[in-house]
């Protein structure tokens, strides 16, 4: 790496939504940023493509396939010591019921509740614009 460049990392993460409420996951004891939520996703490997990245994370994390659907929005965010690009996928997981696999725990959350967890720079970025867009009346 050339000095002075940054780690460049992408990742994926899917907005679920149930019955009014979003799935986000806990991040594990071991994992960067440990007991944060987030989205349930992860990192886009080399030569995967968003989707492909998505559906494998997902089956990681929470034992469930989905249908990707429309890019929600995608953000960058600077960490210490590298840069973090994150596409946020609109996904159905139909009926199928998600469980901890590799996270440590999971909640589904009314937009009302999202205040009572803590989240890491770029996904509290993400939740701000969720509820940003749920305060736009309809014909906006």
């Amino acid at each position: 790496m050339a000095m002075g460049a940054r780690k460049r990392i992408r990742i994926v993460s899917a907005e679920v939504l149930r019955q009014g409420r979003y799935l986000i996951t806990q991040r594990r004891p071991e994992a960067t940023l440990p007991g944060l939520w987030e989205f349930p996703g992860g990192r886009v490997r080399e030569g995967e493509s968003d989707h492909d990245a998505l559906l494998r994370t997902l089956g990681d994390r929470v034992g469930c396939s989905a249908v990707v659907g429309e890019l929600a929005m995608e953000l960058v965010h600077e960490y210490d010591g590298y840069t973090l690009t994150m596409a946020v996928y609109r996904c159905d997981m139909g009926i199928e019921e998600p469980v901890a696999r590799r996270v440590a725990d999971i909640a589904w959350v009314h937009p009302d509740e999202f205040s009572r967890y803590a989240f890491p720079g770029a996904d509290q970025q993400t939740v701000d614009q969720l509820l940003q867009e749920a305060e736009l009346p309809d014909d906006a």
